[in-house]
């Protein structure tokens, strides 16, 4: 049997930007959560459940670029230690905080994942890699409607 293999255009610029990606999602992911379960206050359940949408959100984006990865085959990084070396996003305040700044935290977190995210664009885009600029495209844009929703909650506040 012989089969015919198609060639990704797979670069190493490509594969470690959307490793970054992979890496500053998760830790998003888990940063939401976070304050999922430690949220307070009179907005408790409106941000409850907010945030909930938003970490099950990336929990499938998580997945989706992991196997981006290995559809380019290249293996996807694990593990909490290794996925947090390659993470730039900052960790939200451990135990009470205000709800008002469990979103600041957050907000913080999606931006730099849409950094992260146009920086793999960029790769992928000098690559000619269109579905993995595709990929990234998806997800700034998802980033950037959280983004507004974080941003008009503070406004006011």
């Amino acid at each position: 049997m012989t089969t015919t293999k198609t060639s990704p255009k797979t670069t190493d610029a490509v594969s470690t930007a959307l490793a970054a990606l992979l890496a500053d999602s998760y830790s998003l992911m888990s940063q939401t959560h976070l304050a999922h379960w430690n949220v307070e206050g009179p907005a408790f359940f409106e941000l409850h459940g907010a945030f909930q949408k938003q970490y099950e959100e990336l929990f499938g984006a998580v997945d989706e670029i992991a196997e981006r990865l290995r559809a380019m085959d290249v293996y996807a990084p694990g593990g909490l230690q290794t996925l947090a070396k390659l993470s730039s996003v900052t960790q939200l305040p451990q135990g009470k905080a205000a709800a008002k700044d469990f979103v600041a935290g957050l907000i913080d977190g999606h931006e730099t994942v849409v950094a992260s995210g146009g920086a793999a664009r960029e790769s992928a885009g000098k690559a000619g890699d269109l579905e993995t600029q595709d990929l990234c495209i998806k997800r700034i844009q998802t980033h950037e409607k959280t983004l507004w929703m974080l941003k008009s909650y503070l406004k006011n506040l």
